[in-house]
């Protein structure tokens, strides 16, 4: 992995209840690791209940809600996949919102597994090559993206990946993405 300094960088990650589990604390530790500053974001107040599959894992405590979360108060967007976690946040009017605010801002953004679910409901993948986890592939080409079967793809600033087995390539494009800042590319 290339070392990627991002100290001071304010990466939000925007999760819920379901959340595969590797796909938060993976991602979270790389940002951590290189100087950054993760912040959980959820729609509701408390924890969040992560997921190994569709075993209950551990509990991680909300830092802002989005209903306090602003676009504009960080430098980065991060969202995990996990089935029932992007399932429940596609549908929420609010969480949409704040992610489409990142891609309005040109901020690097990054979503693996089936996280882009949320994305296609935000209105930002069409024209946008990326990948996902496989059966999201119908979905994205129907919102207009440009899908491969690849580990990792970066599309000026938006960073995708599969599933946990491509967590090293993801966390590294997450952190050059992150460190390279704002790319006129990214946007909605």
């Amino acid at each position: 992995m290339t070392t990627h300094d991002i100290s001071g960088k304010k990466v939000a990650f925007l999760l819920t209840d379901g959340v595969e589990q590797v796909e938060l604390t993976s991602p979270w530790e790389a940002v951590k690791g290189a100087g950054g500053v993760p912040t959980l974001v959820a729609p509701s107040e408390g924890t969040v209940q992560g997921f190994n599959g569709t075993d209950k894992a551990d509990t991680f405590p909300v830092d802002l809600t989005l209903d306090q979360a602003k676009a504009g108060d960080f430098d980065a967007l991060v969202l995990p996949g996990g089935v029932v976690n992007a399932d429940h946040l596609r549908v929420d009017k609010d969480a949409q919102a704040f992610a489409r605010g990142f891609f309005e801002q040109h901020k690097p953004v990054a979503a693996i597994c089936h996280a882009p679910w949320l994305l296609i409901e935000a209105g930002v993948v069409s024209g946008r090559s990326m990948t996902s986890y496989h059966t999201l592939e119908t979905d994205l080409r129907n919102a207009g993206a440009e899908w491969t079967d690849d580990e990792v793809v970066v599309d000026a600033g938006f960073v995708t990946s599969r599933n946990p087995d491509d967590l090293p390539a993801f966390n590294d494009k997450v952190l050059e993405e992150i460190a390279e800042g704002p790319h006129e590319g990214q946007t909605a």
